[in-house]
Formats: structure tokens, sequence, C-alpha cells
């Protein structure tokens, strides 16, 4: 899988910003997805300057593995809130490039447009792939919301400046929620109702436990097996 359109990642800060402002009028935020068989999780593992990516493909329904991409290089990029794509980026699109399996849809450990510029790393990477993903945050980066109600499934609307930006989602009954926007060509709805089917029993999607053990350096689907907890 490799993007449609690409841009420099070596630049200042305020060269990052115009970029994502620049992309922005090719955000879509229409439901492109048919029946989804294969949704994919991304996460990236940051250790003494390296940034390792991690791609791993689930078959749905059952949520089974059926590939894995992984990818390493140096970070060349400041740690700045609100431009950690141009960090993640570069080594998420080069481990993209290495998968043997295009997802119907990509699920980011990140935001998506619940970021004050509208363009987190879900949605900036959707933008150049064109390929829809959603964002699916631990915690928020901004916006404000009420907190939903305890039970799986229940959502509040994470506001910012009056529009809604994305959505608070209890995954589990009586966990904390997680942040869920659009990240390109997906509505929020579906973008919703995607990420809990890949919630089993845990707080965080399969999609991310996988991603994430295997960014932790896992080498193997069987020696990521996610273990218990959030």
């Amino acid at each position: 899988m490799r993007p449609v359109r690409s841009h420099s990642w070596e630049v200042s800060p305020s060269e990052a910003v115009a970029i994502q402002r620049k992309l922005l009028s090719d955000l879509r935020t229409d439901d492109c997805l048919a029946d989804v068989q294969t949704v994919a999780g991304v996460d990236v593992g940051l250790r003494q300057g390296q940034a390792r990516a991690a791609i791993v493909v689930l078959r749905m329904p059952d949520l089974v593995p059926v590939a894995e991409a992984t990818a390493q290089r140096e970070v060349g990029f400041p740690y700045i809130p609100g431009l950690l794509t141009f960090r993640e980026g570069p080594v998420i699109l080069e481990a993209l490039a290495r998968l043997s399996v295009e997802p119907d849809v990509l699920i980011f450990d990140g935001q998506g447009m619940a970021h004050p510029r509208r363009m987190g790393l879900a949605t900036h990477l959707g933008i150049l792939l064109d390929r829809p993903t959603i964002g699916c945050a631990k915690s928020r980066l901004c916006g404000e919301f009420e907190m939903p109600g305890p039970d799986k499934g229940e959502h509040s609307w994470l506001m910012d400046d009056g529009e809604v930006i994305g959505a608070v989602v209890r995954t589990r009954a009586r966990v904390s929620p997680v942040f869920i926007s659009i990240g390109h060509r997906v509505d929020l709805e579906r973008a919703i109702a995607c990420v809990l089917k890949c919630c089993r029993v845990y707080r965080l999607p399969e999609t991310t436990r996988w991603a994430h053990r295997v960014a932790g350096g896992a080498h193997t689907l069987s020696q990521a097996r996610p273990s218990a907890g959030t």
C-alpha cells in the first residue's frame, strides 16, 4: 500500500502547519466503506531516537490476524503536540509499503479530525493514501465533552468551537472511554461502529492491541499475542 500523493517530511514546524492546512481541502467525511472484510491496526513505538511502526491486518468479523508489516527508522522531527504525524508518518508509510494485504480500513492509535487543525495522524495519512481511516486515541487532544453513560457503546460528542470533531465512546462497561474521530473517507457513525466491532473484552480495539505489541518489538504474530488488560 503506497500513498497517492506526497510532500516533504524534512520541514520546519511552521512549514508542517502549512502542509496540514493545505491538505484539509482534500478531506472526505462521507462514508466510502462497503462491506468490511479486513481492518488494520497502526501503531508506532519510540525508543532511543528510533521509531518502529507496525501494521497488523485482522480478518472480520473474527479478528484473526492475516498479515503484518514493520519498519524502523530514526526519528527526524521534534516532539511538538499537533505535529506528531511528522515524527511518525514516514515510518508508517514505509511499513505500509511492505504490507502484503491491503485492508479495507485502517484504525490508527491516534487522532483523526479531533485535532486543532482537524489534521491528526489518521486524517493526514488517510488523505495521502486516499484510503478509509479512523482515529482511535486513548486521550483527548482538544475539544470538550460530557462523559458518556457507563455501558459499552454509549457515547457523547467531542465538540470544538461548535463543531463535532469526534466521539467519546465507552468500549467496555465502566472503564475510561476512547476518543474516536473521522480519519478520511468514512463518517463518524461508521467509525464508531467499526471500532466497537473490533473491541472484544478490553477497552482498546484488537487492532490497536495487536499493533502495539508488534511495534514494541515482537517480530511475529505468534510472539505478539495481546496480553490481558486495557
